[in-house]
């Protein structure tokens, strides 16, 4: 799904949702075309879709599925009951998917069924027809929510958990402020900073500020600022850039945050750092370049954006200690 060389093709090979199985809760009928007479327990509400569709979802849901976006739910204290496998691979809600069913990537229609799900939340409408007869569906597109903000804010709305939201939102903003307080007191006011990945095919990405690997902490949590060329062509612009090795030089920032990415081959950091072009980069001279394990640095909802705060502070101040900054 959130993230990967470009966003879509990891999505192509961790978050494919394909159906399957019979999705009829009640044998010997047909289920309704039409969502909206999903059988739900207690009183339902109207929430409007980020297509325009307007949605009667549980006033309280109680037993949520979500594909990719459990980590929204717990962050505003809502009970996820199935989640898609990829969410399994995120250290930060770990403890919390303990009890947690996996419904599969792509997700597997009768784990969803047999879970009673009052409400399924995807971010692919692939599987929107079959899931939607099951329960009230709804498809969150991925980059709906921009930052953790605008995440809180939909998810709380999609769970009636605004003031749980509204009270995550201030702890996150207490500990980004005191975070941002320590990285002030080493970094140069005209410092840049760049965001981007190697993968096992040696590509090299440049990314914004909201799609995973740190963006959101070093782009708005810490409000580092981007190199010219990225905030241009990639932050504003909200896509990703494919670099080849004689132009990196020109998006090189003075601190390089690198997820290392090699789920099914041979890393090729090594083939990287040996180049004499890495090897002229201000920040590899200057050390640094800060090479991270993707899984800890790809998520970006708002329980792993505030896990990763105080993970790349330390990063910079350590560093800035080491170089005797």
């Amino acid at each position: 799904m959130k993230v990967p060389v470009i966003f879509s093709s990891f999505l192509a090979t961790v978050l494919l949702l394909g159906g399957c199985g019979n999705t009829s809760s009640n044998e010997g009928e047909e289920p309704s075309d039409n969502q909206n007479d999903a059988t739900t327990s207690g009183e339902t509400r109207a929430f409007t879709a980020p297509n325009g569709e307007e949605i009667n979802i549980p006033e309280n849901p109680e037993r949520i599925v979500t594909d990719f976006y459990a980590g929204e739910f717990l962050a505003v204290g809502a009970n996820v009951v199935g989640a898609g496998s990829w969410s399994f691979s995120n250290p930060f809600i770990e403890e919390e998917l303990k009890n947690i069913k996996d419904v599969g990537d792509p997700i597997h229609t009768e784990e969803v069924l047999a879970l009673e799900p009052d409400l399924i939340v995807v971010m692919d409408e692939e599987q929107y027809e079959k899931l939607s007869q099951i329960a009230p569906t709804v498809v969150i597109p991925y980059n709906t929510a921009k930052n953790v903000e605008e995440s809180l804010q939909l998810f709380g709305e999609l769970a009636n958990a605004e003031a749980e939201a509204a009270q995550f939102l201030d702890s996150f903003n207490e500990e980004a402020e005191a975070a941002r307080a320590r990285v002030q007191e080493v970094v140069e006011d005209d410092a840049t900073f760049g965001i981007y990945e190697l993968t096992d095919k040696g590509d090299f990405w440049v990314f914004n500020d909201n799609a995973g690997r740190g963006g959101q902490v070093i782009y708005n949590a810490l409000g580092l600022k981007a190199l010219k060329a990225i905030d241009e062509e990639v932050i504003k612009t909200g896509e990703m850039k494919q670099l080849s090795t004689e132009v990196i030089p020109d998006y090189a920032a003075d601190y390089m945050f690198i997820t290392d990415y090699h789920p099914e081959g041979d890393s090729k950091l090594a083939e990287m750092e040996s180049s004499p072009i890495w090897q002229g980069l201000d920040a590899v001279k200057n050390n640094r370049v800060f090479i991270n394990d993707f899984d800890t640095f790809y998520p970006y909802d708002p329980i792993s954006v505030r896990g990763q705060i105080d993970l790349i502070a330390d990063m910079i101040v350590e560093r800035a200690e080491n170089n005797g900054q």
